[in-house]
């Protein structure tokens, strides 16, 4: 239920803080003093789009903070605890939206997005309004609304959604097999040249790096062996570093008797020597791993070209062509034995189309049963909203096994709502013979019939009463009373006898101040309320003007 609304910076509404009751509260004033702009900041709080033209001009930010009381274990509990947020009973959204475009919503303290905003706010309100009645013009609103009414359809309609997920995995399955036999023939034939031609390279992990670093010694080795002899003459050549390194050696060691320090110098010189020899011993076996001919040159060109054109076709390197051909091996297998299994496939596919359609069948049979009750209920307070001659109905198109949708999770039904507003005329589509007035009752009878089926604890009705007045005006009042026994109701009116039903009522009124056009939101009672009943009768303040507007009032005492 919606507690308490506060609005700062929204259009004329430079600060606004209305506190609702449980039951039915009544929104009134004179065209363009601002009804719309206390829903439009609702709406802004539940999570519609934010537009920078909605702030107050001269301000830089607007705001609206909705406080919502939630029943534990309610739908909108549950979303707050999906999303980790604490409530013990309270909800309370804090909107911003800045001129920058830029803004932040939080949920009881804690930032949300939008998104996860409308995962609890479209537990908390239902607004109707004349957009709404147009909704409910469509096929699938209407449907959604026959679901709504038959809970027992939705395991109909998870048990529908499992076939027809394991018939897409069926189908996915056989479109691998490319098609028909002769299809499956040639990508077979395709496969196996692939797979033949990746074989016969015998391909190796790391094996063209290990070429082109072959390559490049090759196409370097003369420059390479003029080192190489170079450095191993240097080493071991006459008067070289090792014959350099032997002599001194042999003086040291003639002298390390005399001293720890002497003998230290031998034995490093010792070791310098052995290093030495080794270094000279890999540049030996350097010396002759050099020996290439023009057949290994050759041979390393022609490898690097055979994975150069492998390449090109399988990948942007070995490994990559290794990876394609497991899966082309995979494919092959597969296609080896498509007919088999194209055959099994295709027998299971039939399968779950004679179970999916009757599940269908079942889910319209559901619906059917339901959509009946509910179109009584309509008509019956179709009736007591002064629409004596009511008929409504729910078509079901007819289908069969050969024009069923068999590929739907929400079953095979177009449906579409039937209406007469008067004995003796032909059911028609709703949209072709419903009046505004009648469209707006016809609404009303609808919430009425579901006001205990969806959870919503506030309903907002945002001038659906337009186009009607006198009698039926009384019977829309009435039906907002008895809406509102269990269920908050917010109702935008311009009726004397919808306001006289209020049992909270709100005025809303623009004034200009020092060249700053206002608007404000002030609740009405006692007198205050009769005024306003007496400017909605559009009479003038007379004792007999008065004394109806008491006797209005009078007659919806809660």
């Amino acid at each position: 239920m919606l507690e308490r609304l506060v609005i700062k910076n929204i259009a004329l509404i430079e600060s606004a803080d209305i506190e609702f009751a449980k039951g039915l509260n009544i929104l009134s004033g004179e065209t363009g003093s601002g009804k719309s702009v206390i829903l439009d900041s609702l709406n802004f709080v539940l999570g519609s789009k934010a537009d920078k033209n909605m702030i107050r001009y001269g301000a830089e930010e607007a705001s609206v903070r909705g406080e919502f009381s939630v029943a534990p274990g309610s739908a909108a509990a549950r979303a707050l605890e999906e999303l980790d947020i604490e409530s013990d009973g309270e909800l309370i959204i804090t909107r911003r939206y800045n001129t920058d475009g830029k803004g932040n919503i939080k949920i009881n303290g804690n930032t949300v997005t939008a998104g996860m905003l409308k995962s609890v706010s479209q537990h908390l309100v239902d607004v109707y309004g004349q957009s709404e009645h147009f909704a409910l013009l469509s096929e699938g609103n209407q449907l959604s609304v026959i679901d709504g009414l038959c809970p027992e359809g939705a395991a109909v309609k998870t048990d529908l959604s499992e076939k027809i997920a394991r018939k897409h995995e069926c189908l996915a399955k056989l479109k691998k097999f490319g098609g028909d036999s002769a299809e499956r023939a040639r990508r077979l034939d395709l496969l196996s040249y692939q797979i033949k031609e990746i074989d016969e390279a015998s391909l190796t992990a790391g094996e063209e790096d290990e070429l082109t670093a072959k390559r490049r010694i090759i196409e370097n080795t003369e420059k390479i062996a003029s080192s190489v002899g170079g450095a191993l003459s240097a080493l071991n050549g006459d008067g070289g570093c090792l014959d350099g390194v032997s002599a001194a050696r042999r003086l040291m060691l003639g002298v390390s008797e005399f001293g720890d320090n002497y003998s230290a110098v031998a034995d490093r010189l010792d070791n310098v020597a052995a290093e030495l020899q080794d270094i000279s011993d890999t540049l030996s076996d350097m010396t002759d791993e050099l020996d290439f001919d023009e057949e290994e040159a050759r041979r390393v060109e022609d490898r690097l070209d055979l994975i150069r054109s492998l390449k090109k076709k399988y990948g942007a390197t070995v490994e990559d062509i290794l990876a394609f051909r497991q899966k082309a091996g995979e494919e092959f297998d597969l296609l080896s034995d498509s007919e088999g299994v194209a055959e099994q496939l295709n027998s299971e596919i039939e399968s779950l189309n004679d179970k999916i359609y009757s599940d269908c069948v079942e889910l319209t049979k559901i619906r059917k049963k339901s959509a009946e009750k509910f179109c009584g209920d309509v008509v019956n307070e179709l009736k007591s909203l002064n629409i004596s001659g009511a008929r409504f109905e729910v078509s079901f198109a007819e289908y069969d096994r050969n024009s069923a949708e068999l590929s739907n999770s929400n079953g095979s039904d177009k449906i579409e709502f039937m209406f007469s507003a008067n004995k003796g005329e032909p059911l028609k589509p709703l949209n072709k013979v419903i009046s505004g007035g009648e469209l707006s009752r016809f609404m009303l009878a609808i919430k009425t019939c579901l006001k205990d089926l969806n959870g919503i604890s506030t309903y907002v009705f945002d001038e659906i009463d337009a186009g009607i007045s006198g009698v039926t005006a009384r019977s829309v009042a009435e039906k907002f009373i008895s809406i509102a026994r269990n269920t908050q109701v917010l109702a935008v009116s311009h009726l004397p006898q919808i306001c006289a039903a209020g049992q909270k009522n709100f005025l809303i009124s623009k004034a200009e101040n020092g060249g700053v056009t206002t608007t404000s939101v002030k609740e009405i009672s006692g007198d205050k309320k009769v005024e306003e009943i007496i400017r909605l009768t559009g009479g003038g303040d007379t004792v007999a003007a008065r004394q109806h507007a008491e006797e209005l009032i009078a007659q919806y005492k809660h």
